[in-house]
């Protein structure tokens, strides 16, 4: 079995980073990549910020937050990533994104890395098919936020061969995280089951059932969930939202799965939840106010 001790993670977004968080304070060498020093910056400055709220409550210690940190790089050359031992690419939900980033990795690469994606819901096969290791190849899929949820989904392309699993499930057990096997089915487990919930949220909204306060506090106070649907939503991202769906409206050919025209219209108006300011909340002021 490979032996992983380096590893390369594409994307220093909301996912990327967190993963970096996570494999560095477990030990591992990080070389985090992005196209902008920007976003590099922006990327680190947000594992300080989680590694010292874990530091202040007690979670780890400071020699802890100390080594996680000195254990990540940062590049802008995503050929730098070519001597590590395991891939993850954590980059933008979109599939043509994601095999630009493999064709232009993919001659710089050992010939015993493992390759990866974060997708949380492309084809695993297809993607492998697209590099010269599909038996190396498989989805690694980690909840959001990274340092917070314990679970990480591993789904295996129709190629990807058993020592390959067996290196990536032995990692998720290195982070002390818990791994569910799941099929290459278009959103895997999770997302096939949490997307259209929000999906028929946002219908619930768009045929005035009820509005955005009422929506999410039936579902917080009557179904117990940590957050509403919608505020869900404005967490993960409406253009992630709306690509999954469009991944499941797709890839099952259901009607059930058709995104919502609402959701559609939000991401077209670029009010794609917190990280724009707006989506079904509006976070430009001292406390979200719903937008419908």
């Amino acid at each position: 079995m490979v032996e992983i001790k380096s590893v390369g993670v594409v994307g220093a977004g909301q996912m990327g980073n967190g993963i970096a968080h996570v494999f560095a304070l477990a030990g591992y060498d990080v070389l985090l990549n992005d196209i902008s020093q920007e976003a590099l910056d922006r990327g680190l400055a947000t594992i300080t910020k989680n590694l010292e709220r874990q530091a202040s409550r007690g979670k780890i210690s400071e020699e802890a937050k100390t080594e996680a940190l000195a254990r990540i790089s940062t590049t802008l050359q995503l050929t730098d990533l070519g001597p590590t031992d395991l891939v993850i690419e954590a980059a933008t939900e979109k599939e043509h994104v994601k095999e630009a980033i493999f064709d232009a990795l993919l001659p710089h690469l050992k010939p015993s890395t493992i390759l990866t994606s974060n997708t949380s819901s492309i084809s695993i096969t297809r993607l492998a098919s697209r590099t010269d290791r599909p038996e190396k190849f498989m989805g690694f899929h980690f909840m959001n936020p990274v340092p917070v949820m314990q679970l990480v989904e591993l789904i295996r392309g129709i190629a990807t061969d058993q020592e390959t699993y067996e290196a990536c499930l032995k990692v998720v057990e290195t982070l002390g995280k818990t791994a569910s096997s799941a099929e290459d089915f278009p959103a895997f487990i999770v997302n096939r089951i949490l997307m259209p919930m929000i999906n028929e949220a946002v219908y619930t909204l768009y045929e005035g059932v009820g509005n955005v306060k009422s929506i999410d506090e039936a579902m917080k106070l009557g179904a117990n969930h940590p957050m509403g649907p919608l505020e869900l939503a404005d967490f993960i991202g409406l253009d992630t939202c709306l690509a999954i769906m469009n991944v499941l409206h797709e890839g099952l050919a259901d009607t059930k799965y058709r995104p919502c025209p609402l959701l559609t219209k939000y991401v077209e108006a670029g009010w794609l939840g917190r990280k724009t300011g707006r989506g079904f909340y509006d976070y430009r002021g001292d406390e979200p106010v719903p937008t419908r």
